[in-house]
């Protein structure tokens, strides 16, 4: 086993991100469990809290940002406002949340005239309620609008599958045994939200029924979501006529209209198997048994927003499906409400006293540097053409970059917070803004200056039909991004999660779309071949790993994330070469910068999680556990075996003829 390459100290910096000596486990060498190493500090003095089934760097940023937007709210619900102002809405809608006594004596009342309207419904009125439900909820199906993805400039309208309450189809098919006690808690859930309700037991086993043998119905022809990663098969244009041939049993046109959507006369059917499903099951199922499917889908949409009963039954499924042991206080939860449905309005609060100027300027300057990194790797690709690589390099330099917040905020005007009524008539009436904010967009040119997320939010994203990358105020703050933190560190950080979002652009999806976001082919046939070649034997490294018990990691599910981890780190390692610090190569800290770099990248992924949770992400998230974008990602990378003297007797060690570069 290799030991550790340790330089002398320079300087007295304590940089606020990165390489700490706090958050490493210095009994375990780097070349053995690289991830142990350099985040099993951390682990120990960060154990995993009662409401948290995973909890990592990420989640202490966002503990951060909640106290912060807390503080906020808490400020505006303590004074008097004008009706109608942001003030008062955000204000209004967080206090209702924190009425447990107005809740809890409402119970279920709520929702009784909304459960009545479900009761009353015959077949031919089905169509009109799954119409009314999706303002709140998606039974059956859900529909959407975004821009298409073969004219990026124009908006259209998407039909996707849904009405599964356990959220991916895997669930009610497959029999392990953690899946068969999350289907037997899951029917539980739906019995305590009947008998709450006021329902009688024995309709409530019925419901219970009713609910499975949809939903199951709905899962057997559902897309997995590794097959959901294949846009192209997912593109399948249907006129209006079409539409309703394939499923008469939704009134298309009634549906356009009660969800302010214009005439629509072609939109993409992403899963024609459920289509299908959906007409099926409206036209030969009782008229009970859908409608008691409706009204749990109404309860359950509902829960959140009612009397304690409610959200405990909630979280009592939740608690086997994630392991989590106890529910998030009440503030964070009432935090939810405002921080969603007024997002940008909350925002704009938050960037005003949290988000300095100087940060986005700075931030700007790093992703010009990462630009210019991925560009020059680009150009000394070995398995790639030079027709190719002008095509991608057309692409990096017309990629949209979104820092901060956004330049025009969202006009809320048309939301009513209303103290008078319900908690719940509250939400609905956001929820009904956001979908009619979203519907009215249909047939109209895309707005490349909206945001798809709030500034506050703890992440960043790529954006294939547009080709942009954005990163919120939120992330831009310790261990990520600190204006006075060592370029190692930032750019380790930071400069990995830029250089992770710019990869997204080359991936196995997002190289399907050209610099204008339109999913056409722009590689040679040779060249894809060659990109496939890779992006298997990535696959295979991933599909490899063992990540509890006999539950393997999914290559294919989580190809996307694990080219964009390490295209990442090869884009920042390179930018991060050209900085005069890079260049100085002194130590702080006992710590080569090449070393400070790669702990940096590991804490960014430093966290602990419940069993259950391993098993739960590794089925349904496109990421990578934490340990593995950390482990795995390195053993593909030279300079990172150099930074810490690792040799073919080490755990981390990966024959060179075994690696896999892409970008």
């Amino acid at each position: 086993m290799t030991a550790i390459m340790v330089a002398s100290t320079v300087g007295a910096a304590t940089p606020k991100t990165g390489a700490n000596r706090s958050n490493l486990d210095e009994s375990v060498a780097p070349g053995a469990d690289f991830y142990q190493y350099a985040c099993g500090g951390w682990q120990k003095a960060n154990p995993l809290k009662p409401e948290y089934s995973r909890y990592g760097s990420f989640d202490v940023l966002g503990e951060n940002n909640l106290k912060q937007l807390h503080d906020l709210v808490e400020g505006l619900r303590s004074q008097k406002h004008q009706s109608g102002s942001i003030a008062q809405k955000i204000g209004d809608l967080y206090s209702m949340g924190m009425d447990s006594v107005r809740l809890n004596n409402e119970g279920a009342n709520p929702i009784k005239a909304d459960l009545a309207k479900i009761n009353k419904a015959g077949r031919d009125d089905f169509s009109s309620i799954i119409a009314w439900m999706q303002e709140f909820s998606a039974p059956f199906f859900g529909t959407f609008v975004m821009g298409d993805l073969k004219d990026s400039s124009m908006n259209i309208l998407y039909w996707g599958q849904a009405g599964m309450g356990l959220g991916d189809r895997d669930y009610y098919l497959l029999n392990d045994a953690q899946t068969l006690k999350i289907r037997e808690a899951y029917k539980k859930y739906i019995s305590e939200m009947c008998l709450i309700s006021g329902y009688t037991q024995a309709d409530a086993d019925r419901v219970v029924a009713s609910v499975m043998d949809i939903e199951t119905e709905l899962a057997e022809v559902a897309m997995s979501r590794t097959e959901q990663r294949d846009l192209a098969a997912q593109y399948n244009m249907y006129t209006s006529a079409q539409l309703s041939e394939s499923c008469p049993a939704i009134d298309w046109g009634g549906y356009y209209r009660a969800l302010y959507l214009p005439e629509v006369s072609e939109l993409c059917v992403m899963q024609p198997k459920s289509l299908q499903k959906v007409n099926d099951l409206l036209l030969t199922k009782d008229e009970q048994t859908i409608r008691d499917y409706l009204s749990f889908h109404l309860m359950d949409a509902a829960a959140g927003y009612l009397s304690d009963d409610f959200r405990t039954a909630s979280f009592n499924v939740s608690k086997v499906v994630t392991g989590a042991e106890q529910d998030k206080p009440r503030w964070k939860r009432a935090l939810g409400a405002p921080n969603h449905y007024l997002g940008e309005a909350l925002g704009q609060l938050y960037v005003e006293k949290y988000f300095p100027e100087s940060s986005k300027k700075q931030m700007l300057t790093l992703v010009g540097n990462l630009r210019s990194a991925l560009s020059e790797h680009i150009a000394n690709l070995t398995w790639m053409s030079d027709a190719t690589k002008a095509k991608a390099q057309e692409k990096l330099a017309t990629m949209t970059v979104k820092v901060g917040y956004p330049d025009k905020w969202k006009d809320y005007t048309d939301v009513v917070v209303d103290p008078k009524k319900s908690y719940w008539e509250n939400i609905k009436a956001a929820m009904l803004f956001q979908v009619k904010d979203n519907n009215e967009k249909c047939g109209k040119p895309v707005d490349r200056s909206k945001w798809e997320m709030t500034p506050q939010t703890v992440n960043a994203y790529y954006e294939p039909s547009i080709n942009e990358i954005c990163f919120p105020a939120g992330i831009l703050q310790a261990p990520f991004f600190s204006p006075d933190a060592l370029d190692a560190d930032n750019y380790g950080a930071i400069g990995v999660v830029i250089g992770h979002e710019m990869t997204h652009g080359f991936d196995d999806n997002g190289r399907q779309f050209n610099k204008d976001g339109n999913m056409i082919d722009w590689w040679t046939a040779d060249d894809s071949s060659k990109f496939n070649e890779l992006a298997d034997k990535l696959v295979a490294q991933f599909d490899d790993i063992i990540v509890l018990g006999d539950q393997h990691a999914n290559g294919r599910l989580t190809l996307g994330e694990n080219i964009a981890d390490q295209g990442g780190l090869r884009v920042a390692y390179t930018a991060y070469h050209k900085t005069e610090e890079a260049k100085e190569n002194k130590s702080v800290d006992g710590f080569t910068p090449d070393q400070r770099f790669y702990l940096s990248y590991a804490n960014v992924w430093a966290g602990n999680v419940r069993d259950a949770e391993i098993i739960r992400r590794t089925k349904i998230d496109e990421h990578s556990l934490g340990k593995w974008r950390v482990n795995a990602t390195l053993r593909n990378l030279a300079p990172f075996y150099k930074a810490f003297g690792i040799g073919e007797n080490d755990a981390m060690y990966m024959a060179p003829e075994k690696r896999v570069i892409i970008w």
